[in-house]
C-alpha cells in the first residue's frame, strides 16, 4: 500500500483463505478457511517495520499480525499460534528464550528446473567442488554478496552471531543471537527474504529447500530452547548446583511426545524428507542425547546457566513461526503434564521404535490426521487446513513423473 495510506492507518484486509494457499498457488475447499471467504485485517507490529535496504526506491517492509475483524488472533495465522504459545508459558511465570541456526545454498542462476542447480563461478574461473567446508577462503567469489547481506542485515536490525561455510557445495550457515520466540521468528523469515533479494541483485540464486543437491547434506534450521523464570530471569533448566531440574526433562520428554505428531509442521515439503534420508547430519528420530549430533533433540555442551535443548529435526524450509511455536508447545505439554523423557543414548545407536518419526510427507500428514495432540494444541481448524493445503500440494507431486522412473523403469518388463 501507499506511505500515505500506512501512516494514516489505512486497514489492509486479506481474504482468510489465502493463509490456505498452497505453494503452487492454489486453495483447499473453502470450508476450511470458512464458506464465505471474509477478511482478515493486517496489523503491522510496530517494531517490524523496515525500509528494504537493498531497494533502490523509497520501500518498507511491515510485518503484520493476521487478525478477525472482530480483534482477536485468527487460528490460520502461524504468527498468532507462535504468540499463543508464548502467552501459555507466561501465564506460568515462564519465558522461552530459543536462537535458530538457519543453511541455506548460492547458487548460480537456474533457469532450467530439470537440471541441478551449479554453485557460481569462482575467482579462479572454477566451480567449488565440495572441498571447502569451514574454508575462510574469498575463492567463490562471493564476498561482494555476503559485503551487502552484512550491511542489510545491520539496517534491518539483524544481529547475527556467527556466519559458516557449510559441509554442502556452496553452503552457508548463519547462527542467530537468542532471544524471544517472537523476535526470533520474525527476524529468521526477515534473513530468508533477505537473503533471497539481495542475490537476486548479484546474479544469484539463494536456495532454502531442505535438500537442493544430491549427494550433499541438506539444509537444517535448528532451534535451540531453554526456558527462564520471569521473575528472577534464571534458566528454570539448571537449579542453584548446576544440575539439570525436574522441568528440564519434562521438556524433553514433552518434546518426545511431540515430535512424531508434528513432523509435517517441522518438515513441511515432499523434499523435506530427502534430507532426513540421511540420518547423521539429520536425525529423523526423538531420541535425546548430550552431545550427539545423531539425536534429534541433542544437549550442546555449554555451562548450566546456557543449558538448553536443541531440535535437530526442522529444516530450512519450515516456516519459522509454526516450527518453534510446534517445538516449544510440545516442551510444555511436557512440563505441564511431568512427561518423563526416554533414556539418553550416546555414541552409535539404534533408533527404538517408538521414537523413530514418519519419512515421507504423507506418512507424516496422516500422523498428523490422528494427532489428539495437535488439535488440542494448535485448534481443529488449524490443523485441519494446513492437512488440506499440505495434501493439495503432494497430489500435485505425485502428478508429476520424475527423470528417475524414466531413467530406471521405462526399460523394465
Amino acid at each position: 500500500m501507499t506511505s500515505e495510506g500506512f501512516l494514516e492507518g489505512r486497514r489492509l484486509q486479506l481474504a482468510r483463505g489465502v493463509l490456505l494457499q498452497c505453494i503452487m498457488g492454489g486453495y483447499p475447499a473453502a470450508r476450511f478457511y470458512g464458506g464465505d471467504d471474509g477478511d482478515l485485517a493486517l496489523v503491522a507490529e510496530p517494531t517490524q517495520i523496515h525500509r528494504l535496504p537493498w531497494s533502490n526506491d523509497a520501500r518498507a517492509l511491515a510485518i503484520c499480525d493476521a487478525d478477525e475483524l472482530t480483534g482477536e488472533s485468527s487460528n490460520l495465522s502461524t504468527r498468532g499460534q507462535l504468540k499463543k504459545v508464548i502467552a501459555r508459558y507466561a501465564a506460568r511465570g515462564l519465558a522461552p528464550v530459543v536462537a535458530t541456526e538457519l543453511e541455506f545454498f548460492v547458487f548460480a542462476p537456474n533457469t532450467d528446473p530439470t537440471q541441478p542447480f551449479r554453485p557460481p563461478v569462482g575467482l579462479d574461473g572454477r566451480r567449488e567442488d565440495g572441498q571447502s567446508a569451514f574454508s575462510i577462503s574469498s575463492n567463490n567469489g562471493l564476498r561482494p554478496f555476503f559485503n551487502e547481506v552484512y550491511k542489510c542485515m545491520a539496517a534491518l536490525g539483524l544481529p547475527r552471531d556467527t556466519f559458516m561455510h557449510e559441509m554442502g557445495v556452496s553452503q552457508f550457515e548463519i547462527n542467530l543471537l537468542h532471544g524471544d520466540p517472537l523476535l526470533l521468528a520474525d527476524q529468521t523469515f526477515l534473513f530468508k527474504h533477505l537473503l533471497k533479494e539481495v542475490a537476486l541483485k548479484h546474479g544469484l540464486t539463494v536456495v532454502c529447500m531442505a535438500k537442493p543437491l544430491a549427494h550433499t547434506p541438506g539444509s537444517s534450521m535448528h532451534i535451540h530452547q531453554s526456558i527462564v523464570d520471569i521473575g528472577s530471569g534464571k534458566n528454570v533448566f539448571s537449579d542453584e548446583s548446576g544440575q539439570p531440574t525436574a522441568m528440564f526433562r519434562h521438556f524433553i520428554g514433552g518434546q518426545q511426545a511431540g515430535m512424531a505428531d508434528f513432523t509435517a509442521l517441522f518438515a513441511p515439503n515432499v523434499n523435506s524428507y530427502q534430507r532426513l534420508c540421511h540420518p547423521y547430519a539429520s536425525p529423523n528420530n526423538a531420541c535425546w542425547s548430550h552431545d550427539n549430533r545423531a539425536a534429534g533433540l541433542r544437549i550442546p555442551a555449554s555451562s548450566p546457566v546456557a543449558r538448553r535443548v536443541e531440535n535437530r529435526l526442522p529444516g530450512a524450509d519450515a516456516n519459522p513461526y509454526l516450527a518453534i511455536a510446534a517445538s516449544l508447545a510440545a516442551g510444555l505439554h511436557g512440563i505441564e503434564h511431568e512427561l518423563e523423557p526416554s533414556e539418553a543414548i550416546q555414541g552409535e545407536f539404534e533408533v527404538p521404535d517408538n521414537l523413530s518419526l514418519p519419512c515421507t510427507l504423507h506418512a507424516a500428514l496422516e500422523r498428523l490426521k490422528r494427532s489428539q495432540l495437535a488439535r488440542e494444541l494448535f485448534g481443529q481448524e488449524f490443523i485441519e487446513g494446513y492437512i488440506a493445503s499440505k495434501t493439495m500440494e503432494l497430489t500435485s507431486f505425485f502428478d508429476e513423473i520424475t527423470p528417475w522412473e524414466r531413467r530406471v523403469l521405462a526399460a523394465q518388463a
